[in-house]
């Protein structure tokens, strides 16, 4: 397949992990496949291809459980996607993809290939090398490109194993790139760019307390209090409501720095455990006897402790409100 544009080859085969699966081979798309676990199969070879995956690996996989040496739910498959990709080992189709078995597993050979997994990786790693380097600009722009890509979680919808161990790098993969451009916005401070930034990183992972205080630095520095106090207050509620923690000491404090009063009155005094809290000790009196040692919960003193007398009541200021009340009405 060429473009008209320019006459050049455009991959036979390309493939969306990020978000949907989608495959298209040749321009079509591949909507039907001829056994449950064809589609899986696939996915797990593409991800590995060019591997060999023994049997047991791939029983393993995809069909924990299972007897590997009993089964032919592998074989079945297998059959199903060589049909359906045209995926014949000694003549393919047009797509150039070829699935060999050798040495009791299978190898997937494809020819001219794009994923948005592979792009996506090669991506990220290049900004990071770039930022790392000192290149801003061009770690700015394979990082936003890498973004651009991250259409979703991989394999949306999937719950196998492997999957959801490939999505979480992944995941962490795309926090760390908007983290390098959150960064990146900080220090330029743009702050439309910022709250785009901060917002997609929440889509990713509604939990990071970085982020949150990124947006209330941001909105403290432009005098926008009540925006400062909104962001943490929706931090503070996923945090409870959906991991039951309170947010960190760092977020705490940077409210305290902010918006004083709002956290004193609402921030949760943390409980003593060891050493006492910053906000314990700022609240304890200056004021202290030379020689008298910090206060620490394991402190104990030799002293016995002396009984507390009871107070006497003292009825004479009842006496002169009464001889004033006499005096009134007389």
């Amino acid at each position: 397949m060429t473009t008209a544009a320019d006459g050049t080859a455009e991959p036979a085969v390309r493939v969306r992990f990020l978000g949907d699966f989608e495959l298209t081979v040749n321009g079509a798309p591949v909507q039907r496949w001829r056994a449950g676990k064809a589609r899986g199969l696939f996915q797990y070879l593409v991800v590995h291809r060019g591997q060999m995956l023994t049997r047991d690996r791939l029983y393993a996989s995809l069909w924990p459980g299972a007897d590997a040496a009993a089964g032919s739910s592998l074989k079945v498959a297998a059959h199903a996607l060589r049909r359906v990709l045209d995926a014949h080992p000694d003549h393919p189709g047009d797509s150039g993809i070829r699935l060999v078995y050798r040495d009791f597993g299978y190898v997937l050979h494809i020819t001219g290939l794009w994923s948005d997994l592979d792009r996506f990786q090669e991506l990220v790693h290049t900004g990071l090398r770039a930022a790392a380097a000192g290149d801003a600009p061009l770690a700015r722009t394979r990082l936003r490109a890498a973004i651009g890509l991250y259409g979703g979680e991989f394999l949306r919808g999937e719950s196998a194993d492997w999957v959801v161990e490939q999505r979480e790098y992944l995941r962490a993969l795309a926090l760390r790139a908007l983290g390098v451009l959150r960064t990146d916005a900080e220090a330029r401070e743009e702050f439309v760019e910022l709250i785009e930034i901060c917002k997609r990183t929440l889509e990713i992972d509604r939990h990071h307390e970085e982020t949150y205080r990124a947006l209330m630095a941001a909105h403290g520095r432009r005098g926008e209090l009540a925006c400062v106090r909104r962001w943490y207050e929706l931090c503070a509620r996923r945090m409870r409501d959906e991991l039951g923690v309170a947010p960190g000491h760092e977020t705490q404090r940077l409210l305290a720095t902010l918006i004083p009063a709002v956290a004193r009155a609402s921030a949760p005094v943390p409980a003593v455990t060891g050493a006492p809290p910053a906000t314990v000790r700022a609240l304890r009196p200056a004021a202290r006897r030379t020689g008298t040692p910090a206060w620490s919960p394991d402190v104990r003193t030799t002293a016995q402790a002396r009984p507390v007398r009871r107070a006497r009541p003292d009825n004479r200021a009842a006496a002169a409100l009464a001889r004033a009340a006499d005096q009134a009405t007389a």
